[in-house]
């Protein structure tokens, strides 16, 4: 992967576990990516994606947050045509079928593993496990 990819790109990250949260955060940051988030909570990451949604280039959505569903992000994201990508601890079975065309990742997920996923999703390539 061309490590200039993700220089400068606004990344959203969408993820209820602090210390996964954190670890994708740094990862994105070393990769030059300016990060926003994390962002633990629907409900807080939908008013985010209203008010500031247009600054993105890309997100990272954990599925599962607390108990509700990112379905409601993934779709203000399709409705305003930027990429994103999905993380989940429980493979694709737990991703609703309308939703597993989209590019995701097997938490947890490596550096590697992640930066490729964003880098193939921002470059429109396609090396992306359904999954990223």
């Amino acid at each position: 992967m061309n490590d200039t990819v993700l220089r400068g790109k606004r990344i959203l990250v969408v993820e209820d576990d602090y210390f996964i949260g954190q670890d994708m955060c740094g990862i994105l940051e070393r990769a030059g990516a300016v990060v926003l988030g994390p962002i633990g909570r629907v409900g807080q990451a939908a008013r985010f994606l209203r008010e500031r949604g247009r600054e993105l280039d890309g997100a990272v959505l954990d599925v599962d947050l607390r108990g509700e569903k990112s379905y409601v992000l993934a779709e203000m994201l399709i409705r305003s045509g930027q990429a994103f990508i999905f993380t989940t601890g429980f493979g694709p079975e737990s991703i609703e079928a309308a939703y597993r065309t989209h590019p995701w990742c097997n938490k947890p997920v490596s550096g590697a593993t992640l930066l490729q996923a964003l880098a193939t999703l921002l470059t429109g390539s396609s090396d992306a496990d359904g999954a990223a």
